[in-house]
């Protein structure tokens, strides 16, 4: 199971208006510290914490941060519609699009997914693959 992932930013302030504009929608809360943005999903009491967190971090080593090339995550929306409203956010929070929500061919019939960079350049992607909203075939 993966517990964390985390990205550097050079621009913590940057990186949290692009972030604020998709995660809380996605039942993340934000703990903001010295350290960076740390994005958890909430706990109910007597139950295990739900993985994974998402961090947004200065570099350790006090370079610059930069993308992962072939590196990408993927946060899981509740609608089709919840991807498109959540790409257009993003967008207007200062990411690029990276792909148009909608279906891919080389995915299955129901991965509704669109691409965004955030302001330090990581790949994100939102999807949806709800079998009981309609298809790429239907």
């Amino acid at each position: 199971m993966i517990a964390y992932v985390t990205v550097g930013a050079d621009d913590i302030a940057r990186a949290k208006r692009f972030y604020a504009a998709i995660l809380p929608a996605l039942g993340y809360g934000l703990e903001e510290g010295p350290e960076g943005l740390s994005y958890v999903l909430p706990v109910e009491p007597g139950q295990s914490p739900v993985q994974p967190d998402f961090y947004v971090k200065p570099t350790f080593d006090g370079r610059p941060a930069s993308a992962g090339n072939g590196a990408m995550i993927a946060f899981e929306a509740r609608s089709q519609k919840q991807v498109r409203d959540l790409h257009a956010a993003a967008l207007a929070a200062g990411g690029s699009d990276e792909g148009q929500p909608g279906f891919r061919a080389s995915y299955g019939p129901h991965f509704y997914v669109g691409y965004l960079r955030d302001p330090q350049g990581n790949k994100i992607a939102l999807f949806s693959s709800d079998p009981n909203e309609p298809g790429r075939d239907g």
